[in-house]
């Protein structure tokens, strides 16, 4: 019975943290000029680099958690990409006033989603799972 429901909250955790890559993977992809665009205004080197890396991060890679495909690997690139994303987007050290407040505000939400990602990596998948029906999901 316990394992029925670590495995149920396993899939829950994985859609959960997934959904919100994928939302907005799929606005990047909608307004890709704009991402390119933002990504510009943000000081990032490589801007369509950037904008391509991150529409493969937050549609297939957080696909792939969703569904519980390589679970494991997976989720450890989203804390990579998530903590990457959040030294990149929410510098609050170097904001003031209300900017610094929502900027810390979105880093720390941050640092909560790679947490949830990096139990994901050591949990697995769970029974729910690609990554169980291919047997391939490991201890």
């Amino acid at each position: 019975m316990m394992s029925g429901i670590s495995d149920w909250v396993i899939l829950a955790a994985r859609i959960f943290l997934a959904s919100l890559f994928l939302v907005f993977g799929w606005r990047k992809v909608r307004d890709y000029p704009g991402t390119v665009s933002q990504m510009v205004g943000d000081g990032v080197p490589t801007p369509v680099l950037a904008t391509l890396v991150a529409i493969f991060m937050e549609l297939a890679v957080a696909f792939a958690v969703a569904v519980g495909a390589f679970t494991r690997p997976a989720a450890m690139l989203m804390t990579f990409y998530t903590l990457g994303t959040s030294l990149v987007e929410h510098r609050f050290w170097t904001m003031k006033g209300a900017d610094q407040v929502e900027g810390m505000e979105n880093f720390l939400k941050n640092l909560a989603i790679m947490g949830g990602f990096l139990l994901l990596a050591m949990t697995g998948a769970g029974k729910y799972s690609l990554d169980a029906a291919w047997s391939i999901a490991g201890p």
